[in-house]
């Protein structure tokens, strides 16, 4: 009987259902659009974030660099004299530690051992400066009149007159990246965030191997290929493979084994970077205290930490879907109930004479109530439906769109190269060196979806709560009153 007299009442009132309906399905659908830009945004965001930490890698432990002095060490370049009267070129290359102060590699251990730790590995961020040039011998011209005219000085000749033409110095001043990293943990680093397309990555064995991996950008720039050589401080590296950043921007321009970067820079057993994983996401925090707390000196930066470092294009769309997107829905939603619950109320008061009739058949005040909201759940439930295929439909929209958002990261502290030269910052701070540009997605999730029906199911109880509400008042004589 009831479903019957239900089904029988929403039919004689389809439009008034469908207009409950559809102010409920545009009210959920927005709520559907905007869960899903966000949760595109955030996924936007771990991959600008990766760009730096690497896959895996839920912190860095870091030593901030010390403060610049005006008596510091700057880069020195020395060329040896050329006597044999041949113009020779000639280059140098200076090595810096990037970025850090330095950590001893027994830190790595140190960190490994803390509470909540997984995994953890080290890596030394180096600057190459690179000065390549020749110098030119200049030419004496002697002038046309000769030393020997009068007027010569007493007791000798007078000195040659003339000029020295052409000459001088040409110098080519180049600096890149280098990343030092420990082979024997492939798993974790930000080589981790960039895709091997040709070649191949390191092996555990190669420990100290002459051997690089090379950024995609920097090997097409230098013409660089798998198989060839690449020269760094006089020592020659086997290219063996090319690596892609899945976010555009690589964190080093080449990558070598941890131990030969140390060679280079001087540095033995010293890390600039300790990147580590976490046992569990959920307390990353605990061990950021954690760390700090025993391993003092250090500062720890997470990914929610550089999270508001990200700049541009990303971080105004996020700010738009997380503020104005969230509070619009809210609105939204909330004038959907309304009406919802007004129009339900409305259409109860048109109905004063059916529902008086039915009382005065004997039908009682709950069952009439149970009926007007069972009518409500249904019109809510189908505007559930609207709703979430209207939401994919945008959700869908947005990702065949896939609008590239820009984004820029800042440093997280500490400067620049050393010495006065810019350049990379290290993995895990740098200032990024060109926008990343990342494709928005808009992902609609379960939880997203079952979010929906809750909705729906809710518009649907606050409209029948508004008519039962008013359907509970009614009494039989109201109806009699209307009888003609």
């Amino acid at each position: 009987m009831f479903f019957t007299y239900l089904r029988r009442e929403l039919r004689r009132r389809r439009k008034a259902a469908l207009v409950v309906a559809s102010g409920l399905a545009l009210g959920i659908a927005l709520v559907i659009v905007v869960s899903s830009v966000s949760s595109g945004m955030e996924k936007a965001q771990g991959k600008v974030l990766q760009s730096l930490y690497g896959l895996g890698t839920d912190m860095t432990v870091t030593k901030a660099a010390a403060p610049p002095t005006t008596t510091g060490q700057r880069p020195r370049f020395n060329f040896g004299a050329n006597d044999n009267g041949s113009d020779k070129e000639q280059s140098s290359d200076r090595v810096l530690v990037q970025g850090f102060q330095t950590l001893a590699a027994s830190t790595v251990s140190k960190v490994d051992s803390q509470h909540g730790v997984a995994d953890s590995v080290g890596g030394l961020s180096l600057q190459v400066i690179r000065v390549n040039g020749q110098f030119t011998r200049g030419r004496f011209q002697q002038n046309g009149n000769g030393g020997g005219g009068r007027g010569g000085r007493q007791g000798g000749q007078q000195p040659p007159q003339g000029r020295v033409e052409g000459g001088g110095a040409n110098f080519d001043v180049n600096n890149y990246s280098v990343y030092g990293t420990d082979v024997t943990k492939p798993a974790l680093g930000p080589l981790t965030s960039s895709k091997i397309t040709s070649g191949r990555t390191f092996t555990t064995s190669e420990t100290n191997a002459a051997v690089v991996v090379a950024d995609t950008s920097y090997a097409k720039e230098k013409k660089l290929s798998v198989g060839g050589t690449v020269t760094v401080k006089g020592v020659k590296y086997k290219v063996i493979g090319i690596a892609t950043p899945d976010s555009g921007d690589a964190a080093a321009n080449l990558y070598m084994p941890l131990q030969q970067a140390q060679t280079l820079a001087g540095a033995k057993d010293k890390v600039t970077t300790i990147y580590v994983k976490a046992s569990d996401s959920q307390q990353i925090s605990s061990v950021k205290s954690t760390i700090q707390k025993n391993i003092s000196g250090t500062t720890v930066t997470t990914s929610a930490d550089l999270a508001d470092t990200v700049s541009g294009s990303l971080s105004t769309a996020s700010d738009l879907a997380s503020n104005v997107g969230k509070w619009l829905s809210i609105a939204v939603l909330v004038a959907a109930f309304l009406v919802a619950g007004l129009l339900t109320s409305s259409a109860v008061s048109r109905r004063v004479r059916e529902f008086g009739t039915l009382k005065a058949l004997g039908w009682k005040s709950g069952r009439v109530t149970r009926q007007v909201v069972g009518e409500a759940v249904v019109n809510g439930l189908v505007g559930g439906v609207l709703g979430i295929a209207l939401g994919l439909a945008g959700a869908y929209v947005v990702t065949e769109i896939s609008p590239n958002l820009q984004a820029q990261v800042g440093g997280s502290g500490g400067g620049g190269g050393q010495g006065g030269f810019g350049g990379f910052g290290g993995p895990g701070r740098r200032v990024a060196s060109k926008a990343l540009d990342v494709t928005l997605t808009a992902p609609v999730s379960l939880s997203t979806i079952a979010g929906a029906v809750a909705l729906a199911v809710a518009g649907g109880l606050i409209a029948g709560a508004f008519g039962g509400w008013r359907a509970s008042r009614l009494r039989p004589a109201d109806a009699l009153r209307r009888v003609e």
